[in-house]
Order: C-alpha cells, then sequence, then structure tokens
C-alpha cells in the first residue's frame, strides 16, 4: 500500500478534477504560491487550508478524512450505520420517499451500489431472481446484468449495461474505488462480440423495458441524493426511483 503526503494527494484530486495550481488558487481565494508550496510538501497546511481547497475539489467526505489523517489531523465526518440513532431523521425522510413512491418500485443503494432499502413494489420482482444473488449485500448492477438476476427480464439489455457502464465510468473518474473498479471489470467491461447499443437515439429518457409474463413494462429512473450531507454514509447512498414510461405500464402497478 503507497502512502501519500496530504501535497501529493490533493495535487493528484487537483489533476483528477482538470484543474491548474491557479484554476484551485482562485476557487479557494489562495495564491497559487501557496497551493504549489502545499503540493510539493514546503508548507504543511492547516485542517481548515486542507478541507478549503478539499471543497472547491469537490472531494468527498471519506476522501476529505484520508486528505486530514495523511496531513496528521483527527477525521472529521463520521460514518455511522444508516440505522443509527444519529441518523433517525435522514432515514425517515428516506423512509417516507420509498413509502410515497408506491405502487412503483423504489430502492436504496449505497457508492458500490448495494441495495440497502426497497419499497413494497420492488418485492415482486425478487420472485425473478437465483436465491443466492439476494443474500446480501444485494448489488443492483449483478441483479440487474446476471442471467439468473432480472436480466432474463430485461428486453433492452445491452442499453440497459451501457447506462450502467456510463454511471459508473463517471462515478469511477470522480473519485477512484477498488472495489467498484472491480465490480467494473467483472460485469461492465466491453467484450468484442457485445452488441452496439443504441440507447444515445432515445429521445428523452431511455427506458428499462421488461418482459413480465406477456407484458413489456416500460420505466425510467430518477436519482435522489441528499443535498448537503456531513456524514459519510448520508453522502453516500441514492434513492433510485422508477416511473412507468407509459398508460400500459402504469396500469400495471396501479391495478
Amino acid at each position: 500500500m503507497i502512502v501519500y503526503a496530504v501535497g501529493e494527494l490533493l495535487r493528484q484530486w487537483r489533476k483528477r478534477r482538470g484543474l491548474s495550481q491557479l484554476d484551485l488558487a482562485i476557487a479557494a481565494d489562495v495564491s497559487a504560491r501557496h497551493v504549489s508550496l502545499v503540493e510539493t510538501g514546503k508548507s504543511t497546511p492547516s485542517a481548515d487550508m486542507i478541507l478549503r481547497l478539499a471543497e472547491q475539489l469537490h472531494v468527498p467526505l471519506r476522501d476529505r478524512n484520508h486528505l486530514l489523517l495523511a496531513a496528521g489531523f483527527a477525521p472529521r465526518y463520521a460514518q455511522r450505520p444508516l440505522d443509527d440513532a444519529a441518523l433517525s431523521g435522514a432515514l425517515g425522510a428516506v423512509r417516507r420517499v420509498l413509502r410515497a413512491h408506491e405502487p412503483y418500485p423504489a430502492l436504496v443503494f449505497d457508492r458500490r451500489w448495494n441495495i440497502l432499502l426497497t419499497n413494497r413494489a420492488v418485492d415482486p420482482f425478487f420472485a425473478y431472481v437465483a436465491p443466492d444473488l439476494l443474500r446480501p449485500p444485494v448489488n443492483l448492477v449483478r441483479l440487474g446484468l446476471d442471467p439468473r438476476g432480472l436480466a432474463s427480464l430485461v428486453v433492452n439489455l445491452a442499453d440497459v449495461r451501457a447506462v450502467f457502464r456510463s454511471r459508473i465510468s463517471r462515478q469511477l473518474a470522480a473519485a477512484p474505488d477498488a472495489a467498484l473498479a472491480a465490480l467494473y471489470e467483472e460485469l461492465l467491461s466491453p467484450q468484442p462480440e457485445e452488441p452496439t447499443s443504441d440507447c444515445l437515439d432515445a429521445d428523452v429518457v431511455l427506458p428499462m423495458i421488461l418482459r413480465v409474463g406477456d407484458r413489456e413494462l416500460r420505466l425510467f429512473s430518477t436519482i435522489t441524493t441528499f443535498g448537503t450531507p456531513t456524514d459519510i454514509t448520508i453522502e453516500e447512498i441514492a434513492v433510485e426511483s422508477y416511473y412507468p414510461a407509459d398508460a400500459e405500464s402504469a396500469a400495471y402497478f396501479t391495478r
């Protein structure tokens, strides 16, 4: 394991965001010379300066803690289980969102796409999934792409795979994660014989088309996150809500 000094870590984040030292200095309201001195280790930044630069670099809270530790400071952001008493307000809000979205499916997943919560509209679809795929942690990407999962129901599987690939590629570019990279390599690496997706030709949003019995359900989704989190767990969860894309699909859920 390579241990980097805080200056080198900040430099890596700056490069990842495509910013020059001057760009970062202007955004953080410091001198470019100070940014240079911090990155080269010639100046030791305070904890507040580290967080100031990290804010402008859009560094995730988890990685801000790593920056602080690299500089010899205590972590600033807590990470608690979602059912911790301190997160009861946030958890209650998430559960209300899930319930309010019924009769349409909605679920909550973490930064590695492991499902944490679902509403009741998701449950019937689990009947089509092999039992071993439902053992925790249940991974949404694996559930959607494994032939023993929901892939057997997905009519436009190439499109759905392309959407997953795009979303996780952007996620990895924004904040590298070894476990997520491994998931990408396992399930999303482009294969030579893989058919080309035409998802870019979608008019407005790309629907996921499921064949359930003699019906075809067309669904699109939205993702909701917390706007100003100060806890790592809350920052890393997302609510994905599925909506019917046509009247026939809506009738399936509301009947």
